[in-house]
Protein backbone atom coordinates (compact mmCIF):
# COMPACT_ATOMS: atom_id res chain seq x y z
CA UNK A 1 0.00 0.00 0.00
CA UNK A 2 1.26 3.47 -0.86
CA UNK A 3 2.53 5.82 1.86
CA UNK A 4 -0.36 8.20 1.13
CA UNK A 5 -2.82 5.38 1.85
CA UNK A 6 -1.29 4.77 5.25
CA UNK A 7 -1.37 8.50 6.00
CA UNK A 8 -5.08 8.57 5.20
CA UNK A 9 -5.65 5.45 7.28
CA UNK A 10 -3.95 7.02 10.30
CA UNK A 11 -6.08 10.14 9.87
CA UNK A 12 -9.20 7.98 9.63
CA UNK A 13 -8.26 6.01 12.74
CA UNK A 14 -7.80 9.23 14.70
CA UNK A 15 -11.15 10.50 13.43
CA UNK A 16 -12.83 7.18 14.34
CA UNK A 17 -11.63 7.42 17.94
CA UNK A 18 -12.93 10.98 18.04
CA UNK A 19 -16.36 9.84 16.87
CA UNK A 20 -16.47 7.08 19.48
CA UNK A 21 -15.47 9.46 22.27
CA UNK A 22 -18.10 11.96 21.11
CA UNK A 23 -20.73 9.19 21.09
CA UNK A 24 -19.61 7.60 24.37
CA UNK A 25 -22.12 9.58 26.41
CA UNK A 26 -25.65 10.28 25.26
CA UNK A 27 -28.92 11.58 26.71
CA UNK A 28 -30.19 8.23 28.02
CA UNK A 29 -28.68 7.55 31.46
CA UNK A 30 -25.28 8.65 30.21
CA UNK A 31 -25.05 5.59 27.96
CA UNK A 32 -23.33 5.82 24.55
CA UNK A 33 -25.34 7.02 21.60
CA UNK A 34 -25.66 5.06 18.37
CA UNK A 35 -24.77 8.01 16.13
CA UNK A 36 -23.64 11.60 16.50
CA UNK A 37 -26.93 12.74 14.95
CA UNK A 38 -30.26 11.03 14.41
CA UNK A 39 -29.72 8.10 16.77
CA UNK A 40 -29.24 9.35 20.33
CA UNK A 41 -30.55 6.06 21.74
CA UNK A 42 -28.22 3.29 22.96
CA UNK A 43 -29.11 0.48 20.57
CA UNK A 44 -27.79 -2.82 21.89
CA UNK A 45 -26.66 -4.40 18.62
CA UNK A 46 -24.75 -1.30 17.45
CA UNK A 47 -22.92 -0.97 20.76
CA UNK A 48 -22.13 -4.67 20.98
CA UNK A 49 -20.56 -4.55 17.53
CA UNK A 50 -18.56 -1.50 18.59
CA UNK A 51 -16.77 -3.55 21.26
CA UNK A 52 -14.44 -4.94 18.58
CA UNK A 53 -13.09 -1.51 17.67
CA UNK A 54 -13.05 -0.24 21.24
CA UNK A 55 -11.18 -3.35 22.40
CA UNK A 56 -8.27 -2.65 20.03
CA UNK A 57 -8.30 1.15 20.40
CA UNK A 58 -6.30 1.37 23.64
CA UNK A 59 -8.72 3.99 24.99
CA UNK A 60 -9.65 3.59 28.67
CA UNK A 61 -12.60 5.99 28.47
CA UNK A 62 -14.20 3.94 25.71
CA UNK A 63 -13.61 0.68 27.56
CA UNK A 64 -15.28 2.15 30.65
CA UNK A 65 -18.27 3.21 28.56
CA UNK A 66 -18.67 -0.33 27.24
CA UNK A 67 -18.41 -1.76 30.76
CA UNK A 68 -21.36 0.43 31.71
CA UNK A 69 -23.29 -0.79 28.65
CA UNK A 70 -22.72 -4.45 29.45
CA UNK A 71 -23.58 -4.02 33.13
CA UNK A 72 -26.77 -2.12 32.25
CA UNK A 73 -27.81 -4.82 29.79
CA UNK A 74 -27.31 -7.44 32.49
CA UNK A 75 -29.48 -5.45 34.91
CA UNK A 76 -32.21 -5.17 32.26
CA UNK A 77 -32.04 -8.83 31.22
CA UNK A 78 -35.42 -10.54 31.23
CA UNK A 79 -36.35 -13.30 33.64
CA UNK A 80 -35.68 -15.92 30.97
CA UNK A 81 -32.33 -14.48 29.87
CA UNK A 82 -33.22 -12.37 26.82
CA UNK A 83 -31.25 -9.15 26.18
CA UNK A 84 -33.27 -6.06 25.24
CA UNK A 85 -32.89 -4.12 21.98
CA UNK A 86 -32.33 -0.84 23.82
CA UNK A 87 -29.73 -0.94 26.58
CA UNK A 88 -31.80 1.16 29.00
CA UNK A 89 -35.27 -0.24 28.24
CA UNK A 90 -36.02 -3.82 29.24
CA UNK A 91 -39.47 -3.60 27.61
CA UNK A 92 -38.00 -3.22 24.12
CA UNK A 93 -37.68 -6.91 23.31
CA UNK A 94 -37.91 -9.40 20.48
CA UNK A 95 -34.58 -9.10 18.68
CA UNK A 96 -32.91 -12.35 17.63
CA UNK A 97 -29.36 -10.97 17.56
CA UNK A 98 -29.06 -8.93 20.76
CA UNK A 99 -28.58 -11.91 23.08
CA UNK A 100 -25.87 -13.62 20.98
CA UNK A 101 -24.18 -10.25 20.48
CA UNK A 102 -24.23 -9.69 24.24
CA UNK A 103 -22.60 -13.07 24.82
CA UNK A 104 -19.93 -12.38 22.20
CA UNK A 105 -19.39 -8.90 23.62
CA UNK A 106 -18.93 -10.17 27.17
CA UNK A 107 -16.50 -12.79 25.88
CA UNK A 108 -14.39 -10.13 24.18
CA UNK A 109 -14.57 -7.84 27.22
CA UNK A 110 -13.42 -10.66 29.48
CA UNK A 111 -10.37 -11.20 27.26
CA UNK A 112 -9.48 -7.51 27.26
CA UNK A 113 -9.88 -6.93 31.01
CA UNK A 114 -8.79 -10.40 32.11
CA UNK A 115 -11.99 -10.76 34.14
CA UNK A 116 -13.07 -14.34 33.32
CA UNK A 117 -16.07 -14.20 35.68
CA UNK A 118 -17.42 -10.85 34.48
CA UNK A 119 -21.26 -10.93 34.47
CA UNK A 120 -21.21 -14.67 35.06
CA UNK A 121 -24.86 -14.96 36.16
CA UNK A 122 -26.17 -12.93 33.22
CA UNK A 123 -24.08 -14.98 30.81
CA UNK A 124 -25.43 -18.26 32.14
CA UNK A 125 -29.02 -17.03 31.82
CA UNK A 126 -28.38 -15.80 28.27
CA UNK A 127 -26.84 -19.15 27.31
CA UNK A 128 -29.98 -20.94 28.46
CA UNK A 129 -32.18 -18.49 26.54
CA UNK A 130 -30.22 -19.22 23.37
CA UNK A 131 -30.56 -22.99 23.78
CA UNK A 132 -34.33 -22.53 23.80
CA UNK A 133 -34.21 -20.70 20.47
CA UNK A 134 -33.72 -23.97 18.59
CA UNK A 135 -37.06 -25.34 17.28
CA UNK A 136 -35.45 -28.74 16.67
CA UNK A 137 -34.02 -28.72 20.20
CA UNK A 138 -30.57 -29.20 18.70
CA UNK A 139 -28.02 -26.47 17.92
CA UNK A 140 -28.99 -24.10 15.12
CA UNK A 141 -31.19 -21.23 16.34
CA UNK A 142 -34.18 -19.80 14.49
CA UNK A 143 -35.69 -16.34 14.28
CA UNK A 144 -38.72 -14.38 13.20
CA UNK A 145 -38.58 -12.12 10.11
CA UNK A 146 -37.08 -8.62 10.64
CA UNK A 147 -35.93 -9.55 14.15
CA UNK A 148 -32.19 -9.19 13.55
CA UNK A 149 -30.30 -6.11 12.30
CA UNK A 150 -32.29 -6.39 9.05
CA UNK A 151 -35.44 -4.66 10.25
CA UNK A 152 -36.54 -4.13 6.63
CA UNK A 153 -35.74 -7.56 5.21
CA UNK A 154 -37.14 -10.99 5.89
CA UNK A 155 -34.95 -13.73 7.33
CA UNK A 156 -36.99 -16.81 8.15
CA UNK A 157 -35.93 -19.72 10.34
CA UNK A 158 -32.22 -20.44 10.57
CA UNK A 159 -30.50 -17.21 9.55
CA UNK A 160 -26.78 -17.32 8.76
CA UNK A 161 -25.89 -14.13 10.63
CA UNK A 162 -27.43 -15.08 13.97
CA UNK A 163 -26.05 -18.61 13.76
CA UNK A 164 -22.55 -17.37 12.90
CA UNK A 165 -22.77 -15.15 15.99
CA UNK A 166 -23.92 -18.12 18.06
CA UNK A 167 -20.96 -20.22 16.97
CA UNK A 168 -18.61 -17.31 17.74
CA UNK A 169 -19.83 -16.78 21.30
CA UNK A 170 -19.68 -20.51 22.01
CA UNK A 171 -16.01 -20.49 21.02
CA UNK A 172 -14.99 -17.34 22.87
CA UNK A 173 -16.78 -18.48 26.04
CA UNK A 174 -15.06 -21.85 25.91
CA UNK A 175 -18.17 -23.91 25.13
CA UNK A 176 -16.19 -26.02 22.69
CA UNK A 177 -18.17 -29.26 22.87
CA UNK A 178 -21.39 -27.50 21.91
CA UNK A 179 -19.52 -25.46 19.31
CA UNK A 180 -18.19 -28.63 17.70
CA UNK A 181 -21.70 -30.10 17.51
CA UNK A 182 -23.03 -26.78 16.22
CA UNK A 183 -20.42 -26.69 13.44
CA UNK A 184 -21.26 -30.24 12.39
CA UNK A 185 -24.95 -29.37 12.08
CA UNK A 186 -24.16 -26.11 10.28
CA UNK A 187 -22.21 -28.00 7.62
CA UNK A 188 -25.26 -30.00 6.51
CA UNK A 189 -26.80 -29.04 3.18
CA UNK A 190 -29.96 -27.01 2.86
CA UNK A 191 -32.99 -28.85 1.51
CA UNK A 192 -35.18 -28.08 -1.46
CA UNK A 193 -38.81 -28.91 -2.13
CA UNK A 194 -37.95 -31.79 -4.48
CA UNK A 195 -35.79 -33.60 -1.92
CA UNK A 196 -36.81 -36.41 0.41
CA UNK A 197 -35.01 -35.75 3.67
CA UNK A 198 -36.63 -38.18 6.14
CA UNK A 199 -36.64 -35.57 8.94
CA UNK A 200 -32.86 -35.20 8.94
CA UNK A 201 -31.76 -31.80 10.33
CA UNK A 202 -31.03 -29.19 7.70
CA UNK A 203 -27.93 -27.00 7.59
CA UNK A 204 -26.76 -23.87 5.78
CA UNK A 205 -24.35 -25.24 3.18
CA UNK A 206 -25.37 -24.55 -0.42
CA UNK A 207 -24.50 -27.22 -2.97
CA UNK A 208 -21.93 -26.19 -5.60
CA UNK A 209 -21.41 -22.73 -4.06
CA UNK A 210 -18.61 -21.59 -1.72
CA UNK A 211 -20.75 -19.51 0.63
CA UNK A 212 -23.46 -20.27 3.21
CA UNK A 213 -27.18 -19.79 2.57
CA UNK A 214 -28.79 -16.54 3.69
CA UNK A 215 -31.34 -18.56 5.64
CA UNK A 216 -32.93 -22.01 5.60
CA UNK A 217 -35.89 -23.70 7.25
CA UNK A 218 -37.18 -27.18 6.36
CA UNK A 219 -37.64 -27.32 2.56
CA UNK A 220 -37.27 -23.55 2.07
CA UNK A 221 -34.09 -21.49 1.84
CA UNK A 222 -32.51 -18.45 0.26
CA UNK A 223 -29.26 -18.74 -1.66
CA UNK A 224 -28.75 -14.98 -1.77
CA UNK A 225 -25.41 -13.80 -0.42
CA UNK A 226 -25.16 -12.25 3.06
CA UNK A 227 -21.80 -10.46 3.41
CA UNK A 228 -21.99 -9.99 7.18
CA UNK A 229 -22.96 -13.57 8.00
CA UNK A 230 -20.39 -15.06 5.65
CA UNK A 231 -17.64 -12.73 6.87
CA UNK A 232 -18.28 -13.83 10.46
CA UNK A 233 -18.29 -17.46 9.25
CA UNK A 234 -14.78 -16.92 7.86
CA UNK A 235 -13.55 -15.02 10.92
CA UNK A 236 -14.85 -17.56 13.42
CA UNK A 237 -13.49 -20.59 11.57
CA UNK A 238 -16.91 -21.93 10.62
CA UNK A 239 -15.71 -21.79 7.03
CA UNK A 240 -12.63 -23.91 6.35
CA UNK A 241 -9.55 -22.15 4.90
CA UNK A 242 -10.34 -23.65 1.50
CA UNK A 243 -13.98 -22.52 1.59
CA UNK A 244 -12.92 -19.07 2.84
CA UNK A 245 -10.46 -18.61 -0.02
CA UNK A 246 -12.96 -19.78 -2.63
CA UNK A 247 -15.64 -17.55 -1.13
CA UNK A 248 -13.45 -14.45 -1.31
CA UNK A 249 -12.60 -15.13 -4.97
CA UNK A 250 -16.30 -15.62 -5.73
CA UNK A 251 -17.24 -12.35 -3.97
CA UNK A 252 -14.69 -10.34 -5.93
CA UNK A 253 -15.74 -11.94 -9.22
CA UNK A 254 -19.42 -11.19 -8.58
CA UNK A 255 -18.63 -7.60 -7.61
CA UNK A 256 -16.71 -7.11 -10.86
CA UNK A 257 -19.75 -8.35 -12.78
CA UNK A 258 -22.02 -5.95 -10.87
CA UNK A 259 -19.71 -3.04 -11.73
CA UNK A 260 -19.83 -3.97 -15.40
CA UNK A 261 -23.64 -3.90 -15.25
CA UNK A 262 -23.73 -0.55 -13.44
CA UNK A 263 -25.09 -2.06 -10.23
CA UNK A 264 -22.05 -1.21 -8.11
CA UNK A 265 -20.03 2.03 -8.14
CA UNK A 266 -17.49 1.43 -5.36
CA UNK A 267 -14.67 -1.03 -4.75
CA UNK A 268 -16.42 -2.73 -1.84
CA UNK A 269 -19.10 -5.45 -1.81
CA UNK A 270 -22.78 -4.76 -1.05
CA UNK A 271 -24.16 -6.18 2.18
CA UNK A 272 -26.50 -8.41 0.15
CA UNK A 273 -26.71 -9.59 -3.45
CA UNK A 274 -28.13 -10.21 -5.93
CA UNK A 275 -30.50 -7.37 -5.11
CA UNK A 276 -34.16 -8.29 -4.64
CA UNK A 277 -36.13 -6.67 -7.47
CA UNK A 278 -39.84 -6.14 -8.16
CA UNK A 279 -41.26 -9.37 -9.51
CA UNK A 280 -38.88 -11.59 -7.54
CA UNK A 281 -40.58 -14.11 -5.28
CA UNK A 282 -39.06 -12.51 -2.16
CA UNK A 283 -39.95 -8.91 -3.12
CA UNK A 284 -42.32 -7.22 -0.65
CA UNK A 285 -44.40 -4.08 -1.42
CA UNK A 286 -42.78 -2.18 1.46
CA UNK A 287 -39.37 -2.56 -0.23
CA UNK A 288 -40.42 0.01 -2.84
CA UNK A 289 -40.21 2.67 -0.12
CA UNK A 290 -37.59 1.43 2.31
CA UNK A 291 -35.51 -1.27 0.64
CA UNK A 292 -35.03 -0.62 -3.07
CA UNK A 293 -32.36 -2.55 -5.02
CA UNK A 294 -28.94 -1.26 -3.94
CA UNK A 295 -30.42 0.50 -0.89
CA UNK A 296 -30.37 -0.17 2.86
CA UNK A 297 -30.51 -3.93 3.54
CA UNK A 298 -31.16 -4.77 -0.11
CA UNK A 299 -27.59 -4.25 -1.28
CA UNK A 300 -26.49 -1.03 0.40
CA UNK A 301 -22.79 -0.61 1.23
CA UNK A 302 -22.46 -0.65 5.02
CA UNK A 303 -19.05 0.52 6.33
CA UNK A 304 -19.32 -1.59 9.49
CA UNK A 305 -19.96 -4.72 7.42
CA UNK A 306 -17.12 -3.84 5.06
CA UNK A 307 -14.94 -3.65 8.18
CA UNK A 308 -15.91 -7.26 8.90
CA UNK A 309 -15.12 -8.17 5.29
CA UNK A 310 -11.64 -6.63 5.52
CA UNK A 311 -11.04 -8.63 8.72
CA UNK A 312 -12.31 -11.78 6.99
CA UNK A 313 -9.81 -11.20 4.17
CA UNK A 314 -7.03 -11.12 6.76
CA UNK A 315 -8.36 -14.34 8.31
CA UNK A 316 -8.30 -15.89 4.81
CA UNK A 317 -4.69 -14.68 4.47
CA UNK A 318 -5.59 -12.53 1.47
CA UNK A 319 -3.40 -9.74 2.83
CA UNK A 320 -2.89 -7.76 -0.39
CA UNK A 321 -6.61 -7.71 -1.10
CA UNK A 322 -7.31 -6.77 2.52
CA UNK A 323 -5.05 -3.71 2.16
CA UNK A 324 -6.79 -2.72 -1.06
CA UNK A 325 -10.23 -2.98 0.53
CA UNK A 326 -9.10 -1.06 3.62
CA UNK A 327 -7.98 1.76 1.31
CA UNK A 328 -11.40 1.64 -0.39
CA UNK A 329 -13.12 1.66 3.01
CA UNK A 330 -11.04 4.67 4.05
CA UNK A 331 -12.44 6.61 1.09
CA UNK A 332 -15.97 5.56 1.99
CA UNK A 333 -15.76 6.62 5.65
CA UNK A 334 -14.51 10.07 4.61
CA UNK A 335 -17.70 10.97 2.74
CA UNK A 336 -20.67 12.35 4.61
CA UNK A 337 -24.24 13.54 4.17
CA UNK A 338 -23.59 16.69 6.24
CA UNK A 339 -20.38 17.93 4.65
CA UNK A 340 -18.10 17.10 7.56
CA UNK A 341 -14.79 15.33 7.01
CA UNK A 342 -14.82 11.64 7.94
CA UNK A 343 -18.56 11.12 8.05
CA UNK A 344 -18.48 7.43 9.05
CA UNK A 345 -21.92 7.28 7.49
CA UNK A 346 -24.42 4.52 8.17
CA UNK A 347 -24.83 3.18 4.63
CA UNK A 348 -23.96 4.05 1.04
CA UNK A 349 -26.09 3.58 -2.09
CA UNK A 350 -24.48 0.85 -4.17
CA UNK A 351 -25.12 2.27 -7.64
CA UNK A 352 -23.62 5.74 -7.07
CA UNK A 353 -21.64 5.70 -3.81
CA UNK A 354 -23.82 8.39 -2.19
CA UNK A 355 -24.08 8.41 1.64
CA UNK A 356 -27.69 7.78 2.62
CA UNK A 357 -27.71 7.24 6.39
CA UNK A 358 -26.67 9.07 9.53
CA UNK A 359 -23.14 10.44 9.92
CA UNK A 360 -20.84 9.58 12.83
CA UNK A 361 -22.31 6.12 13.23
CA UNK A 362 -20.77 4.33 16.21
CA UNK A 363 -20.42 0.93 14.57
CA UNK A 364 -19.02 2.42 11.36
CA UNK A 365 -16.21 4.10 13.30
CA UNK A 366 -15.56 1.09 15.56
CA UNK A 367 -15.37 -1.53 12.83
CA UNK A 368 -13.05 0.71 10.83
CA UNK A 369 -10.64 0.66 13.77
CA UNK A 370 -10.91 -3.10 14.00
CA UNK A 371 -10.35 -3.59 10.27
CA UNK A 372 -7.28 -1.35 10.32
CA UNK A 373 -5.83 -3.28 13.27
CA UNK A 374 -6.33 -6.57 11.43
CA UNK A 375 -4.58 -5.32 8.29
CA UNK A 376 -1.72 -3.70 10.18
CA UNK A 377 -0.95 -6.78 12.27
CA UNK A 378 -2.10 -9.52 9.85
CA UNK A 379 -4.22 -11.12 12.53
CA UNK A 380 -7.84 -10.99 13.67
CA UNK A 381 -7.99 -10.22 17.42
CA UNK A 382 -10.41 -12.44 19.37
CA UNK A 383 -11.30 -14.49 16.30
CA UNK A 384 -7.80 -15.92 15.82
CA UNK A 385 -8.24 -18.21 18.78
CA UNK A 386 -11.56 -19.44 17.40
CA UNK A 387 -9.68 -20.51 14.29
CA UNK A 388 -7.24 -22.44 16.49
CA UNK A 389 -4.23 -20.30 15.60
CA UNK A 390 -3.83 -18.53 18.93
CA UNK A 391 -3.88 -19.73 22.53
CA UNK A 392 -5.53 -18.05 25.48
CA UNK A 393 -2.13 -17.19 26.92
CA UNK A 394 -1.37 -14.92 23.95
CA UNK A 395 -4.84 -13.50 23.46
CA UNK A 396 -4.82 -10.78 26.12
CA UNK A 397 -2.64 -8.09 24.56
CA UNK A 398 -5.22 -6.22 22.53
CA UNK A 399 -5.86 -3.32 24.86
Amino acid sequence: MHTDNWKEIEEAKKAAVGVLIHNSRGPFHGLPRTAGWGYPEPYTRDLMFSILGIAVSGNIKLLDSIRKVLETLAKNQTEHGHISSLVHNNEDRGASDTTPLFLLGVGIFRKVTREPEFLKEAVEKALVWMEYQSPSDRYLVAQQPTSDWRDEQWVTGYGLFVNALTYSYLRILGKHDRADRFKKEMKRFTFSADQIHHHAPEGLVVKHKPYYAFWAYKIYSSESFDLLGNSIAILSGLASPTRANEMVSWIEQECNLMREKGELAVDLPPNFFPYIKPGDTDWLPRYEIFNKPGDYHNGGIWPFICGFYVAALVAAKRYTLAMEKLAALTKIVKISSTGISFGFNEWIKAQNGKPMGQDWQTWSAALYLYAAKCVEEKRTPFFDEMQGSETDSTANHYF
